[in-house]
C-alpha cells in the first residue's frame, strides 16, 4: 500500500525507531542496534512531540478507503492514548519490575545477535551508552517526584533489588559482565573493550539501584493501588475499549467460582478422593511427572511447539507460511520477572519468534502446567498472531505490524489455549488441570487487579475475607490458591500487577471478547460458519484495540 495513511504510518515507525533504539531492536528494525534509548525528560518529550505531530497530520488525511480507515484508526487510538499518558506524567514514574524503562534498557541485549566479531562491535557500542540511559531515567524520576507523579514504593524497592542483582551484588553474577564473556570465543571480538564497558554498565545499574533505595524510596507513593482515575486510563491502554471497572470485577468473581468448580472435578480424575491441593502437590513433586534440567526443559518445550505447529498445518486449521513455521524455545536470563514471555521475529525474519522461559534457579520442572503456556506464548498464540502480522506487509501498515494492544494480543493467546483444549491437546487430565489453573489464574487477576487499584471490597458473599479491603497479602493468598506456580513466581506476579495496573486484566477480558465475537459469527452464519476463515480474517487485521476489533469482525 502507498496511500498517505500508510506512508505516514511507515514514517512514524521510522522516526520512532530513531528516537527509541531499544524499541527498534525489539521490532527488528535494523540500523539502531548500536544506540540506546534516551529515557531523560528530553527523550520522552521528543517522542511525545513525534506522537503529537503525527496525530495532527493524520487528522487531515482522507480515510474513506477501508484499508486506510483501519490503519488510521489503529494509529490514531495509540497516539491519542500516548498523549493522555504523557500529560498525566506516566512516563516520569515508569518504575516497575516488568515492562518499565529499567527492563527495556536491560532486556534489549537478549535480542542482539552474538555470532560474529561485527555483532560484538555493535553490542560494545550500545553497551557503552548504558550509563547514559540510566542517568536519563534518574533525571526523569526526579522530575516526576517534583511534579508529584510518584511510583509506588513497593515497585521502587523491587526495582532496586532487580538492578542490584543485575549489577552483580549478592550471589547473582553481573548480567553485563557475564554476557560479554561469551565473546571470548569469537575471533576478532573486542573482548577487552567489552569487559570495560560491561563494568561501566554494571556500575550504572548499581548507582540506579542505590538512587531508588536511598533517595526515591523515601518520597515514593506508599499506596499500593493507583486509584480509579489512573486505572481507567490503563484499562483503555491495555484493552483498546472502555471497560466499566465494577462490571468487570463482578464478572471476574463469577469466572473464579465457575473455574474453581471445574478444577475440583478434573482433580478427581487424577487422584480420586484427594483435595485439589493434594493433587497439585502430587503433580509438583512426582519425579515421573517432571522434566530434569534446563536443557531437558528447553528441548521438551520446543517439541511441544513443533508438534502443535505440525498439527495446525496438517489439519488445515490455519494457513501458516513457511517463513514463520519456526518458533524457538529459549531459557531467559536470570534476574528478571518470573513469567514466560514471547518476542516476535524481526522484520526481515533473520531473527525468529522466540518464547522465553525463566527457570528462577530451578532444575526440576513439573510438566502438568507447561503445555498450555507453550500454546499461549508459541502456537497458536503469540507467535502465530505476531508473526502473521509481521509478514503481512501487503495489507497492514508498518505501524499495524509493530503495535500491540494487550487485550487483543493476550486475549487471543488465552483464546489459543482454549482452542488447543478444543482440539484435544489437553485431553490428558493433568494437562487439562494445568489449562484450568491458567484460566483460574487469569480470572483471579481480574479480581485482584481491579480490586486493589479501584478500591473495591471483597464481596460479602465470597466466604473468604468477606467485606475486607484488598491488600498485597490477600492478593497473594487469593492468587496462590489458583496458581500452578511456586511462591517465588506468585510474589513476582503481585509486584507485576501493582506496578503495571490494568495489564493483567487484559488476558481474560480480551479472551471474553474473542469468544463473544466467535459466538456472534456462528449465529450469523449458522451451518456455513468456517472457523479457519474466521481465524484468518481476525489475524489478518493485525493487532488493534478491542473496540476496533469488534467493528471489523462484524464485517466477517
Amino acid at each position: 500500500m502507498s496511500s498517505p495513511v500508510y506512508k505516514l504510518s511507515d514514517q512514524y515507525i521510522t522516526q520512532l525507531a530513531a528516537l527509541d533504539p531499544a524499541a527498534a531492536t525489539y521490532m527488528g528494525i535494523a540500523g539502531h542496534d548500536h544506540e540506546m534509548t534516551d529515557f531523560s525528560p528530553a527523550g520522552h518529550d521528543a517522542r511525545a512531540a513525534l506522537d503529537r505531530d503525527t496525530l495532527a497530520t493524520l487528522k487531515g488525511l482522507n480515510t474513506t478507503i477501508d484499508a486506510d480507515r483501519l490503519a488510521a484508526g489503529v494509529l490514531r487510538e495509540s497516539l491519542e492514548l500516548s498523549a493522555l499518558e504523557h500529560a498525566a506524567n506516566e512516563h516520569l514514574r515508569s518504575i516497575r519490575v516488568i515492562a518499565g524503562d529499567v527492563d527495556a534498557a536491560r532486556s534489549i541485549f537478549d535480542l542482539m545477535p552474538t555470532d560474529t566479531a561485527a555483532d560484538w562491535e555493535v553490542i560494545c557500542e550500545r553497551m557503552s551508552k548504558v550509563p547514559f540511559s540510566f542517568a536519563g531515567m534518574r533525571e526523569s524520576w526526579a522530575l516526576g517526584a517534583q511534579r508529584g507523579a510518584l511510583a509506588q514504593r513497593r515497585q521502587v524497592i523491587a526495582s532496586s533489588e532487580q538492578l542490584a542483582a543485575w549489577a552483580g551484588r549478592g550471589n547473582m553474577p553481573a548480567f553485563f559482565e557475564q554476557f560479554v564473556e561469551s565473546a571470548a570465543t569469537v575471533k576478532g571480538a573486542p573482548i577487552a573493550r567489552l569487559r570495560e564497558v560491561a563494568n561501566d554498565a554494571s556500575r550504572a545499574l548499581g548507582e540506579t539501584s542505590d538512587y531508588l533505595l536511598n533517595d526515591y524510596a523515601l518520597q515514593a507513593d506508599l499506596q499500593d493501588g493507583v486509584g480509579p482515575e489512573r486505572h481507567a486510563l490503563a484499562r483503555r491502554r491495555f484493552m483498546g475499549m472502555a471497560v466499566e471497572a465494577k462490571d468487570a470485577y463482578e464478572w471476574g468473581w463469577g469466572e473464579v467460582r465457575r473455574i474453581d468448580t471445574e478444577m475440583a472435578r478434573v482433580a478427581q480424575q487424577i487422584q480420586p478422593g484427594a483435595t485439589l491441593d493434594e493433587v497439585r502437590h502430587l503433580l509438583d513433586t512426582d519425579p515421573a511427572r517432571s522434566i530434569q534440567g534446563e536443557d531437558g526443559l528447553q528441548n521438551w518445550l520446543q517439541q511441544l511447539m513443533d508438534e502443535a505447529m505440525e498439527f495446525l498445518i496438517s489439519n488445515n486449521h490455519f494457513e501458516i507460511p513457511q517463513s514463520i513455521r519456526r518458533v524457538e524455545a529459549m531459557i531467559s536470563p536470570p534476574g528478571g520477572a518470573a513469567a514466560m514471555y514471547y518476542t516476535g521475529p524481526s522484520e526481515d525474519l533473520t531473527r525468529p519468534g522466540r518464547t522465553w522461559y525463566p527457570t528462577n534457579g530451578r532444575t526440576v520442572f513439573p510438566r502438568w502446567s507447561e503445555p498450555t503456556t507453550a500454546y499461549h506464548e508459541g502456537v497458536p498464540g503469540h507467535h502465530l498472531q505476531v508473526a502473521i502480522a509481521t509478514i503481512n506487509s501487503e495489507k497492514l501498515s508498518r505501524f499495524q505490524r509493530n503495535t500491540f494492544v494487550s487485550g487483543h494480543g493476550e486475549g487471543w493467546a488465552l483464546y489459543a489455549e482454549r482452542l488447543m483444549d478444543e482440539f484435544g491437546f489437553l485431553a490428558n487430565p493433568e494437562y487439562r488441570l494445568g489449562y484450568l489453573y491458567a484460566q483460574a489464574f487469569r480470572a483471579a487477576r481480574v479480581v485482584i487487579d481491579i480490586g486493589i487499584h479501584c478500591g473495591f471490597a471483597i464481596p460479602k458473599d465470597s466466604g473468604w475475607h468477606a467485606g475486607e479491603a484488598w491488600t498485597p497479602a490477600l492478593m497473594l493468598e487469593f492468587l496462590s490458591a489458583r496458581s500452578s506456580s511456586d511462591d517465588e513466581f506468585n510474589r513476582s506476579e503481585i509486584n507485576r500487577y501493582l506496578g503495571w495496573p490494568g495489564q493483567a486484566i487484559s488476558y481474560k477480558l480480551g479472551e471474553r471478547v474473542w469468544l463473544d465475537l466467535r459466538d456472534d459469527a456462528k449465529k450469523k452464519h449458522g451451518a456455513s460458519f468456517d472457523l479457519r476463515k474466521w481465524h484468518a480474517h481476525g489475524l489478518g487485521l493485525g493487532n488493534l484495540g478491542l473496540d476496533l476489533l469488534q467493528s471489523e469482525m462484524s464485517r466477517f
